[in-house]
């Protein structure tokens, strides 16, 4: 009977270490998918955050290059300002000096006018009081001569 009782028990110990073996084995079964969804959430994660630090450069690229964009935008734009700017002073330039000729122009036909009419109210101014004292002495005046 003891051995009975022992091959019992040696039999005990068999199913038990055969029933331990695959609830002990079981678990690596079991945890094998879960890890590997792990990795591969790990691996996803991975990829996320390289991705923002990608998308995160080429944000800093595309605004350098909005930025030396407007930078150059800017140059054209002063650059044809300051042209505008040289051209309006050079119209002027030929305006004021063209208004400056018309100017001497006028005023030295003025003068010309001024001392042709000077002259001849000189000339009548003689010529009457030429008259007016032949008149005042007596005498005749003739056209273009006094007596």
């Amino acid at each position: 009977m003891v051995n009975q009782k022992e091959q019992a028990q040696k039999t005990i110990s068999q199913v038990e270490e055969e029933a331990v073996k695959p609830a002990a084995e079981a678990p690596e079964q079991a945890i094998d998918p879960l890890a590997d969804l792990l990795g591969r959430a790990q691996q996803a994660y991975a990829a996320y955050v390289e991705a923002q630090k990608e998308v995160a450069k080429a944000y800093k690229e595309r605004e350098r290059h909005v930025e030396r964009v407007y930078k150059e935008a800017e140059q054209q734009a002063n650059k044809a300002c300051e042209q505008a700017i040289a051209a309006a002073l050079k119209v002027r330039q030929k305006a004021e000096q063209q208004a400056d000729d018309e100017y001497k122009k006028a005023k030295d036909e003025a003068t010309e006018v001024y001392l042709e009419n000077e002259g001849q109210a000189l000339k009548v101014r003689k010529e009457t009081t030429e008259r007016a004292w032949i008149i005042f002495q007596g005498g005749k005046v003739r056209e273009g001569r006094a007596d």
